[in-house]
């Protein structure tokens, strides 16, 4: 589901209008409908988007994307204690040499 589709579904479940998202956000109906038709937004934008859904945005790496697909369903499988591995920093993989460098 791409952002724009998320965030309609999320004002429509709390019963707001685009026109109420104006007040609650402080941002012009027409910007609003423009992002929600699949407009382009920065990232000041969202951020503001989702507080006034009560919301929270997230940058979640595509090899994890199911896990946390699958737990917000219900259907994560509960792992055993001894197949958890302790993250010293859980952005080192993701951030890789960028990481490294920085600690050099």
């Amino acid at each position: 589901m791409l952002i724009h589709d998320q965030i309609r579904a999320r004002r429509r479940t709390l019963g707001l209008t685009q026109a109420a998202m104006k007040t609650r956000i402080g941002m012009g109906q027409q910007q609003y409908q423009r992002i929600e038709a699949g407009g382009n937004a920065n990232l000041y934008t969202l951020k503001l988007m989702a507080d006034g859904l009560n919301a929270e945005l997230m940058l979640i790496p595509r090899n994890r994307v199911q896990a946390v697909l699958d737990l917000l369903n219900g259907t994560a499988a509960t792992p055993s204690p001894e197949d958890i591995e302790p993250l010293e920093n859980p952005w080192q993989d993701l951030l890789g040499d960028l990481y490294e460098e920085s600690n050099t």
